[in-house]
């Protein structure tokens, strides 16, 4: 099938006309350049003969996947990625393996269309910009379709919950959205537990620079010229805590700095490495690349507690104070108003080694703050991972959103979790809903810095007025 024929297959697997899509397309969007058009691609191979998968490039410089089931039920799922990716331009391999991870949806009927957005690093208005353009460039090609979702996984998450805010008003083109696993409580308060970390750790481990290298503050993750590779920052690891050794094969001093980093921290011992390779190279990104060297991250007046002696910690740990012109460009990019219009449901690893579950805490607080919560149902599973949950509760979820748009009949946690073995019968990955759990408040996991237990952590008052100051915020 030729590519520039793709309208004619959405009219047919619409019943549309070729000439009433192409009207509908124009109608809805400018038209994608020749250069921005999706290209025919071999599909992920969950989705071989059961979908059409196409590839493009946008006009932004962002690689994008799409994929049109055989049998499409006329809805859109609009996909934000996680990470974020730390490569200087856009992966055109990112949205393919993300369109092969969350196969699930399109083999429940619904086109999928994801952007690797259109350069690494840290950027959350410009993820969601990018994501609202794949949109764009879908009905564009394809026709507006039935209704929209929008789905965020982990910082993903942030992006589609940025996307609601920006791009999700009561005429705007989103129905609904999905957030998975999501960093919701923003980036000027998301990543102190990090911070946290990366103090922490090289009070123990003193390695992170070594007494030998170039100084820096810890809060710059690590110096702009900096050669360390992530196996180099894993064998540093490794030498202070054993962290991939059996615990027999630590010594008593590895044994030592890893129980006090774990309990002072409370970072699962599964993700210590993950957490310290972001708290290393995101943060070195985030700092020099994206806030021209200034710092938005501060630990005055935090009291740390948990290890063999906490006195000796809360004197030796390195301290510094965050510029505020740094806090208020991070928070203008990624943190959320709550000013949201249409439904919103989430699903949540109780047990989230990356993204812990009080970050859904943050979220209901800033949707009260913002007096939106009557649009947010929220969901818990058991379950223990990060990256993936389970496929029969992935479509759950899509069905339960879908639902509660058509219908306007709000659902709760008890019918969601009653609804999952329906899904798992064809799925067979496990239904693990708690629906009677509700997280703690996002401050009983991370210490809150001043001014930091109020939600939402940006108002639509302090949005408004940032958003006159030129230059704010962080550049696509």
């Amino acid at each position: 099938m030729a590519v520039g024929a793709a309208s004619l297959v959405v009219a047919a697997l619409t019943g549309a006309t070729p000439a009433a899509t192409a009207a509908t397309t124009a109608a809805a969007t400018p038209a994608a350049t020749d250069s921005q058009r999706p290209t025919t691609a071999p599909c992920p191979v969950d989705l071989v003969e059961k979908a059409n998968c196409y590839t493009g490039r946008d006009s932004n410089g962002a690689y994008y996947a799409i994929a049109v089931p055989k049998h499409w039920n006329g809805s859109l799922i609009v996909h934000a990625h996680g990470g974020p990716d730390l490569g200087d331009g856009s992966d055109p391999e990112r949205s393919l393996d993300d369109l092969g991870r969350w196969a699930v949806m399109v083999d429940q009927g619904y086109a999928w269309a994801g952007s690797s957005y259109r350069r690494g690093g840290y950027g959350t208005r410009m993820a969601a910009a990018d994501t609202e353009n794949v949109r764009r460039l879908f009905v564009s090609e394809f026709g507006s379709p039935k209704r929209t979702y929008v789905h965020g996984q982990s910082w993903g998450g942030n992006v589609a919950a940025k996307v609601v805010e920006l791009y999700g008003g009561k005429n705007g083109p989103y129905d609904g959205a999905l957030l998975t696993n999501g960093v919701l409580a923003g980036g000027s308060r998301g990543y102190d537990y990090r911070v946290d970390l990366r103090v922490v750790y090289q009070y123990y481990c003193h390695n992170l620079p070594r007494p030998t290298e170039p100084q820096y503050p810890l809060w710059q993750g690590l110096r702009a010229d900096s050669t360390l590779t992530t196996n180099g920052l894993r064998a540093r690891l490794q030498e202070c805590t054993g962290y991939a050794s059996a615990r027999e094969d630590r010594t008593t001093q590895q044994q030592r700095n890893l129980d006090d980093i774990l309990a002072v921290t409370r970072i699962p011992e599964r993700t210590l490495e993950s957490h310290l390779r972001f708290a290393t190279f995101t943060f070195r990104d985030l700092v020099h690349n994206r806030l021209g060297g200034r710092n938005p991250f501060g630990n005055q007046g935090v009291s740390y507690a948990g290890s063999h002696d906490d006195e000796a910690l809360n004197a030796g740990v390195e301290r510094f104070s965050a510029d505020p012109t740094a806090v208020r460009d991070l928070s203008y990019d990624s943190d959320l108003t709550g000013k949201i219009a249409l439904p919103v449901l989430t699903l949540h690893a109780i047990d989230d080694p990356t993204a812990f579950v009080e970050h859904e805490a943050a979220y209901r607080a800033t949707l009260q703050g913002a007096h939106r919560d009557k649009y947010l149902v929220q969901t818990f599973t058991e379950e223990h991972d990060h990256s993936q949950l389970s496929d029969s509760e992935y479509a759950n979820s899509l069905s339960a959103l879908d639902t509660w748009v058509r219908t306007g009949r709000k659902p709760n946690p008890r019918s969601i979790a009653a609804s999952c073995a329906t899904f798992d019968r064809a799925y067979g990955t496990g239904c693990f809903y708690d629906p009677g759990f509700h997280p703690s408040p996002y401050a009983s996991r991370v210490a809150a810095r001043p001014g930091g237990l109020g939600w939402p952590a940006l108002t639509t008052a302090q949005e408004k007025a940032w958003s006159r100051i030129d230059g704010v915020g962080i550049a696509p």
